[in-house]
C-alpha cells in the first residue's frame, strides 16, 4: 500500500511543476514590443520631456449666473385682463407682458384732463387780469390792494395749473402701468398669475408676475484658492485699474456631460477680498450665450488661464505615478536604467499635457507606457522612443510607426 501512495505523491509533484512552468511561461512577456528585450530587459515606451511656452490652466467648479435679471411686479392694482407672452419665450425690453384692466385708469386720465382744462382756463384769466392791473397801477388808476389781489389770483391760478398737470401726469403713468412691460430683454419665465386674478400693485405685497433673465451673455462664478490667485494679484490684474488687461485672461467652461471645454469667454473680475473661512476669492468669467444653451444655475467645469505664457516643462498625465501624497515619474537614463523621480506638478495646457514645476530637466526621457513592468529602481529596460502625446495601442496591436529603439551609451 505504501508504494502506490508514494507514486501518487510523485505524480502530484510532477503535475505541479508542469503547471508552474506552464503558467510562468504564459505570464513571462516574450521578446519584441511590449515584452522582454535583449538581456531580459522589459520593453517600455519613453518620451523626452518637452519644453515650450505655454499658458497654464487651472480647473475649478462654478455656477452659471445671469448678467441681468428682473422680477416683473405690478405697479398698479387691478384685475389681470390679458397675458401677451408665452412661457419661456424671448422678450425685448418694452414688450407688453400683462394687461391690467385699464378702464379705471383711462377714466382717471379723462378726469385729470378736465381738471387740467379748468385750471388752464383760470390761469389764463388770472394772467390777463394781472396784465391789465400792471398797466392801471402805473397810471394810478386802481388802488394798490386791487393790484395785489390780481397778482395773488395769478399766483394761485398758476399753482392750481401745476397741480392739475401733476395729477394728469400721474393718471397717465398709472394708465401706462396697466400695461406691464418687460424691463429688460431676455428669456421670460412662466406667468405666475393668470388672467382674472386681482393683483395689488406698488407696495411690498405686489406679487411677482414673472421673471426675466438676460440671455445674450452669462456669468460663470467660481472661487479660486489664494495660492493660484497670487500671480494675478502680483501682475496687477486684481487692483481694479487694468480692466482691459483683466478681460484678456481667457476662461473656458464645460457643462455636465460635455467633453473638453467648448465654451470660451474671458475673465470679468475678481472680488475685493479673500474669504477668511475658505481662503478663496470669488472670480467671475463672462461668456456669450447667443444660442441660449447656458442657463442660470447650471453647474459648470471652469478653466482659468494664466495671465501669460511662459517656458514650461510638459509631460503626459499617463506617465505620472502617485505614492501617497507625492507624484513621481520613472526616468530612463542614458544607460537605459530606471530611476524613480519625485516631481511637483502644475496645471494643464491646452493640448492636455501636465506642467512640471520641479524634478525634471528638458530632454530627459520618462516612461509613458509600460511602467508596470519596472519592478525596482536601477532596473534595465529596453526603451522605444515615442512622442509625448503617444497613445498606448490596444493589446496585440503593432508598435507605433514613430517608435524608435533607444540605444544605451557605451
Amino acid at each position: 500500500m505504501a508504494q502506490p501512495a508514494k507514486k501518487r505523491r510523485w505524480l502530484i509533484i510532477l503535475i505541479t511543476l508542469v503547471l508552474v512552468y506552464f503558467v510562468g511561461s504564459r505570464l513571462m512577456p516574450q521578446g519584441g514590443p511590449g515584452g522582454w528585450g535583449g538581456g531580459g530587459a522589459p520593453a517600455v515606451s519613453v518620451a523626452e520631456v518637452v519644453q515650450r511656452n505655454v499658458r497654464e490652466w487651472h480647473d475649478f467648479s462654478g455656477r452659471i449666473t445671469p448678467v441681468d435679471q428682473a422680477e416683473v411686479r405690478p405697479r398698479v392694482s387691478g384685475v389681470i385682463q390679458e397675458i401677451r407672452f408665452t412661457d419661456g419665450a424671448l422678450v425685448n425690453a418694452g414688450d407688453i407682458l400683462f394687461v391690467i384692466d385699464p378702464r379705471p385708469f383711462a377714466a382717471a386720465v379723462t378726469g385729470a384732463e378736465g381738471t387740467m382744462g379748468q385750471a388752464t382756463a383760470q390761469f389764463g384769466l388770472a394772467k390777463s387780469d394781472l396784465n391789465r392791473a400792471q398797466i392801471l397801477i402805473k397810471d394810478k388808476a386802481i388802488p394798490q390792494h386791487e393790484f395785489d389781489t390780481s397778482k395773488n389770483a395769478y399766483n394761485v391760478a398758476e399753482a392750481n395749473a401745476k397741480t392739475a398737470q401733476a395729477a394728469l401726469d400721474v393718471a397717465n403713468l398709472n394708465y401706462d402701468y396697466a400695461y406691464v412691460k418687460a424691463p429688460i430683454s431676455g428669456r421670460a419665465s412662466r406667468a405666475e398669475v393668470t388672467v382674472g386674478n386681482l393683483v395689488e400693485g406698488g407696495g411690498s405685497n405686489a406679487p411677482i408676475l414673472t421673471t426675466i433673465v438676460a440671455s445674450g451673455q452669462v456669468y460663470a462664478d467660481f472661487e479660486i484658492d489664494e495660492a493660484t490667485f497670487m500671480p494675478y494679484a502680483q501682475g496687477g490684474f486684481a487692483d481694479g485699474k487694468n480692466t482691459d488687461s483683466v478681460k484678456s485672461i481667457p476662461v473656458s467652461l464645460a457643462l455636465t456631460g460635455e467633453s473638453g471645454y467648448p465654451h470660451m469667454g474671458h475673465l470679468e473680475s475678481f472680488d475685493n477680498r479673500i474669504n477668511l473661512g475658505s481662503g478663496t476669492i470669488r472670480a467671475r468669467g463672462i461668456f456669450d450665450n447667443d444660442n441660449g444653451q447656458l442657463l442660470s444655475g447650471m453647474f459648470a467645469h471652469i478653466r482659468l488661464g494664466a495671465p501669460e505664457e511662459k517656458p514650461s516643462l510638459l509631460i503626459t498625465e499617463r506617465a505620472i505615478g502617485t505614492d501617497q501624497s507625492k507624484k513621481f515619474v520613472i526616468v530612463v537614463g542614458d544607460d537605459n536604467k530606471t530611476e524613480h523621480r519625485e516631481i511637483t506638478v502644475g496645471g494643464m495646457t491646452d493640448d492636455g499635457l501636465r506642467i512640471v514645476t520641479s524634478g525634471l530637466k528638458p530632454g530627459e526621457k520618462i516612461i509613458v507606457s509600460g511602467t508596470q513592468r519596472v519592478m525596482m529602481p536601477g532596473q534595465p529596460v529596453a526603451p522605444e522612443v515615442v512622442g509625448m502625446d503617444f497613445k498606448e495601442p490596444p493589446p496585440g496591436a503593432p508598435p507605433a510607426a514613430d517608435a524608435k529603439p533607444a540605444k544605451a551609451k557605451e
